[in-house]
């Protein structure tokens, strides 16, 4: 069934306002009549399907679907987003592109919406990983976080050198 001007126009109104007797006023029913209108228009079906669904496509526009987070994370992923930060020579902001930690979330979270048994899929995550891990080592050890005097950590760490002593 469809919706008179004035029901569509109530409609449009409850949906900005939440309030049905202001909404049938701005509509155009009588001020001593409006309460008693908007409660008929509410109880309409064909009222509350229109009312429903622009509900309803409203908050579709308001939260991302599965495809809009994965094209996000893929840009994180990418270096492709950037991020404001103050700069504090100038007082200003500059756009910096993701860290290489953030990269590896946003890569983490796109792998566990795919399956891990493809052996590719399982192989370049792990040198994604190896990677983070190794930007992040790197960045202690120019920092002084590593400062332990064992340099044998990072290469004991990522499977050692073959000294061949191995017992098979």
């Amino acid at each position: 069934m469809k919706l008179t001007a004035k029901q569509k126009l109530f409609a449009d109104e409850y949906i900005k306002s939440g309030n049905a007797t202001q909404s049938a006023i701005k509509a155009g029913y009588s001020v001593k009549s409006a309460h008693q209108s908007a409660t008929k228009n509410m109880q309409k079906a064909s009222v509350k399907s229109y009312i429903d669904g622009k509900m309803a496509e409203i908050e579709s526009h308001k939260v991302a679907d599965a495809k809009e987070v994965l094209q996000y994370l893929t840009r994180v992923l990418r270096g492709e987003e950037t991020e404001e930060i103050p700069d504090s020579v100038d007082g200003g902001t500059i756009k910096r592109p993701p860290l290489i930690k953030d990269r590896t979330a946003a890569a983490r979270e796109i792998m566990k919406r795919y399956p891990l048994d493809d052996p590719m899929v399982a192989a370049q995550l792990k040198k994604l990983q190896a990677e983070a891990d190794t930007a992040i080592w790197k960045r202690d050890e120019l920092t002084g976080k590593n400062d332990t005097g064992d340099k044998t950590v990072l290469i004991d760490d990522i499977g050692g050198i073959d000294d061949g002593n191995d017992k098979a």
